[in-house]
């Protein structure tokens, strides 16, 4: 471990990003980030995890929407901490991690991850890997908002 920061001294420091955007992630975004990578010819794979909204329905009452909330400060460095150790841990080219504050509508996305790299096999495990690890692993609550405008707030499952 280096002493001046903590980080070993096989993982690169990168910069912390801030993953949270208030309300859904727009298609516009996902597919603006997408169109970025063009110009990285070095990346021969990608894989993408969206998060999506449903509208299920429980105890008679459909899901309107979630309303997420966190504890931004904690939950930054929860994200960073997995970003850093999915580098560490996979063969990686780039990765890029967003996650909705606030309501999202049933249908819209409310978490994206984006990964890229040389060869599908390390894109596809490590995507898999992060989402796992975000679901465990970072301070995110949310509210299920019915029609009715009651809620109630959302037990996560490892479905």
């Amino acid at each position: 471990m280096d002493a001046t920061n903590g980080i070993s001294k096989n993982m690169t420091a990168r910069k912390k990003h801030n993953v949270f955007i208030e309300g859904a992630i727009s298609p516009a975004f996902i597919a603006d980030s997408i169109a970025k990578h063009s110009t990285k010819t070095n990346i021969g794979a990608h894989d993408i995890f969206l998060g999506q909204v449903r509208k299920d329905e429980i105890n008679g009452k459909n899901v309107y929407a979630i309303e997420y909330s966190t504890y931004t400060e904690m939950a930054e460095e929860k994200f960073h901490e997995i970003r850093e150790a999915a580098f560490s841990k996979f063969d990686l080219t780039c990765m890029h991690i967003y996650h909705s504050n606030g309501i999202v509508k049933a249908g819209e996305i409310s978490l994206f991850v984006f990964v890229s790299s040389a060869h599908r096999n390390a894109a596809f495990e490590a995507c898999r890997w992060i989402v796992e690890e975000i679901k465990a692993n970072v301070p995110i609550w949310g509210k299920e908002i019915f029609e009715d405008e009651t809620y109630q707030w959302k037990e996560n499952t490892n479905k």
